[in-house]
């Protein structure tokens, strides 16, 4: 077997020592004689996976004591009108700076007043806070600190007197963040979490308990927050698989050591692309993504070719999303450095052929 470089963008790679971990468990999870997937949502054994995959991620992030944490269904896509409605709001105001945000301002907008207080044009950069138009009657403010398609990152928190609600799909676990400068943080697995199935939501207690009646029941915070996301049947499997990420994280140095680790390869990335007039990026410096890297040719022509070549190289899903074209290389934490390196050697050699 020959494992490949995998640049997707979600559902991502995981850690080789995860899925070796996991495989190892996979007909008996620690003397138990069955699997995780076999295994009831109320037995002691699930429940232990369960509270330790939290109790590892509260570390991992240091999230107050005030916050709830809760593993959810629906994906982040789903949270956007689980938002509004579980913050009982009317007005929300909403920071686009890409097609995730602007997916969400959509989605929003069929139960509440959803204002556009900035919006980037294109999406290329992070408008500054000075220049937003924020409401006065405003119940929340959403944004989206990595924009994943576009590769728009976040420079700075904003300040404001509502809650701050973030979707942090594509960037969380990727460095330390102060989770309480946000109300709610929520994220989709399948980037540095865990594989597809599941939304992590962290959210602030005093948040709790405002839900519009017409709230579903499993997307209500606070009865999946009383019944520790178990409700009802949760992606057992899934949640168990971000365990072993979260015990992965925190065996390999922790967030800070990530942070390091992931500043470095999109330093070298984005040092290979701006010293070359073959490839380009469009994101404002200041705005670069650590994690979602697009990139486009000097000569579209060759974007079928260099995909090709690239693919017999061992690197993969390096195709930029339908929306924008190009090139797009998704470096989240379970990419390791030698992949980046591999990368940016080949993207070298096919410049020196066919520049």
């Amino acid at each position: 077997m020959s494992r490949v470089f995998n640049f997707s963008a979600g559902p991502a790679a995981l850690p080789e020592a995860v899925l070796a971990k996991a495989q190892s468990e996979l007909l008996d999870w620690n003397g138990s004689g069955m699997s995780v997937m076999e295994m009831s949502h109320r037995g002691k054994e699930f429940v232990s996976i369960a509270a330790q995959a939290e109790a590892d991620l509260r570390e991992l992030m240091a999230i107050p004591d005030n916050y709830k944490v809760l593993f959810l269904q629906g994906g982040a896509s789903g949270q956007f009108a689980g938002i509004p409605l579980n913050l009982g709001a009317k007005v929300g105001d909403y920071v686009i700076t890409g097609s995730w945000g602007k997916k969400a301002h959509k989605e929003a907008g069929k139960y509440i007043t959803a204002n556009v207080v900035a919006k980037a044009d294109p999406f290329t950069s992070v408008p500054p806070q000075s220049e937003w138009n924020l409401s006065p009657d405003a119940d929340f403010l959403h944004i989206t600190p990595n924009e994943t398609i576009e590769g728009v990152e976040f420079p700075f928190v904003p300040e404001v007197d509502v809650p701050v609600v973030a979707d942090f799909s594509s960037t969380i676990l990727s460095r330390p963040i102060d989770v309480s400068k946000y109300g709610v943080i929520y994220a989709g697995a399948q980037k540095n979490i865990g594989p597809s199935g599941l939304v992590l939501v962290i959210v602030r207690e005093d948040l709790l308990g405002n839900a519009d009646p017409k709230t579903p029941m499993v997307w209500d915070w606070q009865q999946m927050a009383d019944n520790d996301s178990m409700l009802n049947t949760p992606p057992c499997y899934g949640w168990y698989m971000c365990g072993l990420v979260f015990q992965w994280l925190k065996e390999n140095g922790g967030l800070e050591k990530m942070a390091e680790i992931n500043e470095r390869k999109a330093k070298k990335l984005y040092d290979a692309i701006d010293a070359s007039n073959f490839y380009a990026n469009p994101v404002a410096p200041e705005c670069r993504s650590w994690m979602n890297v697009p990139f486009t040719l000097a000569n579209a022509d060759l974007d079928a070719q260099f995909l090709a070549e690239a693919k017999e190289a061992g690197l993969v899903t390096l195709k930029g999303h339908r929306s924008v074209g190009g090139m797009r290389a998704s470096i989240y934490n379970a990419m390791p450095e030698a992949g980046v390196d591999a990368l940016i050697s080949f993207m070298a050699d096919f410049e020196a052929k066919n520049a």
